[in-house]
């Protein structure tokens, strides 16, 4: 489940999110790259892709 502290991505209720880890080449833990869907989780509403660990989002699009 992904929080949305941050307030970047549209506001909705709780467990609306869910973020997914995307592998950091060379990285010994986690690292800072993950993708955050919203909504179903077979078929979510929207993604979003962060490079920088929540700082900023880019919407991916189909």
């Amino acid at each position: 489940m992904f929080g949305n502290r941050e307030r970047l991505l549209p506001a909705s209720k709780r467990g609306y999110w869910r973020e997914y880890t995307v592998r950091t080449p060379g990285s010994r833990d986690r690292g800072a790259r993950r993708i955050v869907c919203g909504g179903p989780p077979r078929v979510p509403d929207a993604c979003f892709y962060t490079a920088d660990h929540y700082a900023s989002f880019r919407k991916i699009v189909e």
